[in-house]
């Protein structure tokens, strides 16, 4: 993600984590992202340098009620119009999101597994993937049967492979340095 995404999203976080509408605010910011992905005439709207300023505002003001988005969303795409960088919005929600995740102490997990794992299962994972990071993890699963069995899990850089492929090369590299 770019440096001017993450700026934007950092100052839309400082502006709103201690707001009791966090939440709220969280959620409105993707559905408003969401609708432009969706749009390709709001999309173009937004990027079109022949519609001014006041025109984009008040589309998105309008559609901002519509949607009952909060205001502090409407006024940071306000910002985003005044400066230009509406066209990095899918960008600047994802720093968001990562943002407010860091602060609130949650992490993303992706966790690749050669089988279904059972609620039981990913429950486990998780109590020890956040006794180990001490963060609140939030997990998303997905099948990858190359790994024959066991489970990686990616935590921001970090990767943690208890696959038994990881293993039988671990096992291999010993057997060949005998």
């Amino acid at each position: 993600m770019s440096a001017i995404a993450q700026r934007y999203a950092a100052a839309l976080a400082d502006a709103v984590f201690q707001s009791k509408d966090a939440a709220k605010i969280r959620q409105d910011l993707a559905d408003f992202v969401q609708a432009a992905g969706q749009s390709a005439d709001l999309r173009n709207l937004l990027a079109t340098p022949a519609i001014g300023p006041d025109k984009k505002k008040a589309v998105v003001a309008e559609l901002a009620a519509k949607m009952g988005s909060h205001a502090e969303v409407r006024n940071f795409f306000f910002v985003l119009i005044d400066h230009g960088r509406t066209g990095i919005l899918g960008e600047i929600r994802q720093s968001f999101e990562a943002e407010m995740n860091s602060r609130m102490g949650i992490a993303d997990a992706m966790v690749a597994s050669a089988h279904e794992l059972s609620a039981e299962e990913k429950s486990r994972l998780t109590q020890t993937l956040e006794k180990i990071t001490q963060k609140k993890i939030q997990a998303q699963y997905r099948l990858e049967p190359s790994l024959i069995g066991g489970t990686t899990v990616r935590i921001g850089s970090t990767i943690y492979n208890g696959s038994v492929r990881e293993r039988l090369n671990r096992l291999r590299t010993r057997l060949e340095s005998q």
